[in-house]
């Protein structure tokens, strides 16, 4: 059983890394899918394991590997200008993962986790941007969070849509006994 939930955890981690790397670099922060693919893997399966390949993957990054947007790595993306929001990621995918994880059979809670996980992402990216920048408030709000409502919007939707049918799918089939 142990193999099984490891092997869910690395393919869940691996799917991150490769939608990660995707980004449109618009200014400090880029248009990217990982936000997609925290949604994603979050709400498809348990909040722990989704939650845990979101750090596994913080730490393939670490390391150096290029799976941050636009296939960069290492610990200084981590504690550079936009590193709040790989650490945002964190907080998404647990708010994400617990809320769908107790109303798992409402439509509604997949739009809405994923709303309270990108605020949150937005507070800690926003707020590690303006420490690391010494930008206002404003400034910062303008760079980091106005570009990316559209696209987070689009993706909430996608994400929501697909997660739902794929969360029962997966655990229908290959999750019954994790």
């Amino acid at each position: 059983m142990q193999t099984k939930k490891l092997t869910v955890i690395a393919l869940l981690t691996a799917v991150l890394c490769v939608i990660s790397t995707w980004a449109i670099p618009i200014g400090p922060v880029p248009i990217s899918l990982a936000t997609f693919a925290v949604y994603t893997i979050s709400a498809i399966t348990s909040w722990k394991k989704g939650t845990f390949a979101v750090l596994l993957y913080i730490l393939i990054g670490a390391i150096g590997l290029p799976v941050f947007s636009n296939a960069m790595g290492g610990v200084q993306k981590l504690f550079g200008i936009t590193g709040g929001y790989i650490w945002g990621y964190v907080i998404c995918a647990l708010i994400i993962g617990m809320m769908v994880d107790k109303f798992e059979t409402k439509k509604w809670v997949y739009p809405i986790s994923m709303i309270l996980g990108t605020l949150a992402c937005y507070l800690i990216g926003i707020s590690w941007f303006m420490f690391f920048t010494g930008k206002s408030l404003q400034a910062a709000f303008v760079v980091c969070i106005v570009p990316f409502i559209l696209f987070d919007i689009i993706k909430i939707a996608a994400a929501s849509l697909f997660s739902y049918k794929l969360r029962f799918l997966i655990k229908d089939k290959f999750l019954k006994d994790l």
